[in-house]
């Protein structure tokens, strides 16, 4: 089985720095995860991450920017439909790119706490990327809910391995010790797998086709002028509606 874990940067996050990830077949960090170990097959970061936080001592076939990600985002509808957060941007990319059957998220739930000094990333405070005002990130939730339905379509499943008690992510969530248990995984999957809604997934698919909204540079602020918030929403309404925890 070819499983993916996509680390991302809450406190969270600092769990993989004493996981034995030998099961794991690839190791996705975005942005400043990849301080957490270095044994990653791929780091993924946006075209704005500062220069000087880029790490600088992996092969540059292990670094992940625009120039991969886009085209393949794009492939499932483009960063307007999934959300324009690198947490989303991982996954699409690793279901397109490396096309495993299980994808586990770690450190990524989108969650901050109220007080600013409070820590919300490993290495302390940090802007909460995916609250910004963005015409993409109306709900993550729902956002989540369209990335799990992409890959359950492809014959992938989704995962949340955080041990925090809130998520954004409407995943199915299961231990790390149980995602990294091959042998045990299949059966581990099963007790957590949910169903997809057709219906809705087939009627946001047509709503989203029917818009048509695309930027193929990735670059969707560019033109979001043009788009339409409240058909937006709709959509992700009907995202809502596609997995049965929703």
């Amino acid at each position: 089985m070819k499983t993916v874990l996509i680390v991302g940067s809450a406190p969270d996050a600092a769990r993989i720095q004493s996981i034995d990830c030998s099961a794991v077949s690839y190791k996705v960090a975005i942005n400043n995860a990849w301080r957490l170990r270095k044994d990653w097959e791929f780091v993924i970061f946006p075209e704005d991450f500062p220069k000087e936080k880029q790490p600088t001592s992996f092969d540059k076939d292990k670094l992940i920017s625009a120039k991969q990600y886009v085209p393949k985002q794009n492939s499932f509808g483009g960063f307007i439909y999934a959300g324009g957060t690198m947490a989303f941007t991982a996954g699409y990319w690793a279901l397109g790119a490396l096309k495993p059957d299980v994808i586990a998220y770690l450190g990524c739930d989108m969650i901050y706490p109220e007080q600013q000094e409070k820590q919300s990333h490993f290495y302390g405070t940090g802007a909460p990327d995916p609250l910004r005002k963005d015409i993409t990130l109306q709900s993550l939730e729902a956002k989540s809910a369209r990335l799990f339905a992409f890959a359950k379509s492809h014959h992938c499943k989704v995962l949340n391995v955080s041990e925090q008690n809130q998520s954004r992510l409407l995943f199915p969530k299961i231990s790390i010790d149980q995602f990294l248990a091959p042998s045990n995984l299949s059966s581990s999957l099963d007790k957590v797998d949910l169903e997809l809604n057709d219906k809705a997934m087939q009627q946001a698919l047509e709503k989203e086709e029917a818009l048509s909204y695309m930027a193929p540079s990735g670059r969707y602020w560019e033109i979001e002028k043009e788009l339409d918030s409240l058909q937006l929403r709709k959509i992700d309404t009907l995202w809502l509606q596609t997995v049965s925890c929703a």
